[in-house]
This record gives C-alpha cells, structure tokens and sequence, in this order.
C-alpha cells in the first residue's frame, strides 16, 4: 500500500478572486453547481450535513440537495431519523459539497427549520413510486435485527396501497430548508496556496472577503 503522506495532487485547473464572484452567494453557487453538472461527475447534489448529537458531539452524513428556494438550501428526510432529531433539538448545521474533479468545495453554514407541508407534499409525489414505498417502510436511523424486517415491511406497504398509483406522504418525512449566514468557495491552488472567498451575512447584507488558505 502506498505511504497515505505520499498521496499528492497539485490543484491548477483554475483561479478564483473577490473581483470575479458575484455578489450574491446564491447566485455564484448556483453558478458552481451548473459548472458540476455540466460537467458530469457523480452526484453533483452531494452534501455532507453535519448536525449536533446531544452533548454537543458531532454528527454528518451525505444527504441531496434537491432545491434552492428564497437563497435557502432544502433537502428531504425522515424527520424521525437521527439527523432529523438532531436539527429539531438544534438547528444550528453545516453543509459541505465538494467537487473533486473541479478541485472545488463549498462550505456552508445556517439554520433549518421545516419546509411547508405543502412543499413535503409536492416532492413526495414527485419522487418514484419504490422510492415513497421506500419512505413508509424505513424506520430510519432505527437499530433492525436485520434486512429481512425492511423487505417485509415492503411488502407490507405494498399490500396496503394496493393499487394505487402514487402513495401519500407519511407524516413523520418531509424537508429542511437551510437558511444560510456563512458561505465559503474554495478553489484549489498549486503549491496549497488555495483561494478561499467567504461570504457573511451582516445585517441582512452580504460580505465578502477573501481567507487565508
């Protein structure tokens, strides 16, 4: 195996500077996320969510961005899962997406609060039918005996909308919308010396500034 200190690439695909961003953090995301899926890459709506579990230990996991509303971040979930619980208990997240073969990252900071039950309701119609069954069966987050108890509550979930061609959302999944106060673009730069252009939200206004790599 190889030495992991050895592992090494040299950033230089592109520049990024206070002078060339667009104002609004929103805009310049939506302008780096087009770049992504132009490009091709696997799963350009990635994000690591990072919560706080009680006691203030964190917590992360990869979930999808599947909207941008009012320039807040919304995803989806069981709100009964860990993540869920942990954002009802504590609103306070961070999202990371992170581009590889664009040698970019994004690192964004806010509060979630619940999306409308009529937003939850519209994504859920939208979603594929074994995705919302998917949805009913899954007691996310919930230590299982094993995957025999999910494939039979597939079926069970089957048997009950028999027939029926788009299932109702159950009450305990919905969205999050990510309201953000601080976002960073990060491009990489060779020899480490990486661009890094922040955002922060004062008194309703964005400012922006350039950090130290």
């Amino acid at each position: 195996m190889k030495e992991l200190a050895d592992i090494r690439k040299d950033y230089i695909l592109a520049t990024l500077d206070v002078v060339s961003v667009a104002a609004n953090p929103i805009h310049q995301f939506e302008k780096w996320l087009d770049d992504a899926v132009r490009s091709e890459i696997a799963e350009p709506t990635a994000m690591c969510l990072a919560t706080a579990a009680p006691g203030g230990k964190p917590s992360s996991r990869i979930v999808l961005l599947k909207g941008i509303e009012n320039d807040q971040f919304i995803f989806y979930t069981n709100y009964q899962s860990q993540k869920g619980i942990e954002l009802e208990s504590n609103p306070f997240c961070a999202l990371t997406f992170f581009w590889a073969d664009l040698e970019r990252q994004i690192r964004i900071e806010g509060t979630a609060t619940r999306v409308t039950t009529d937003t939850s309701d519209a994504y859920f119609k939208s979603r594929p039918r074994g995705s919302q069954v998917g949805a009913w069966a899954s007691p996310q987050s919930i230590i299982i005996r094993d995957r025999n108890i999910l494939e039979d509550r597939v079926i069970e979930i089957e048997k009950r909308f028999n027939g029926q061609k788009e299932l109702p959302r159950p009450k305990q999944w919905g969205g999050f919308r990510i309201d953000p106060c601080e976002i960073e673009f990060w491009q990489g730069r060779s020899s480490r010396l990486h661009d890094r252009i922040v955002y922060l939200k004062v008194n309703q206004e964005w400012k922006i500034n350039r950090l130290a790599p």
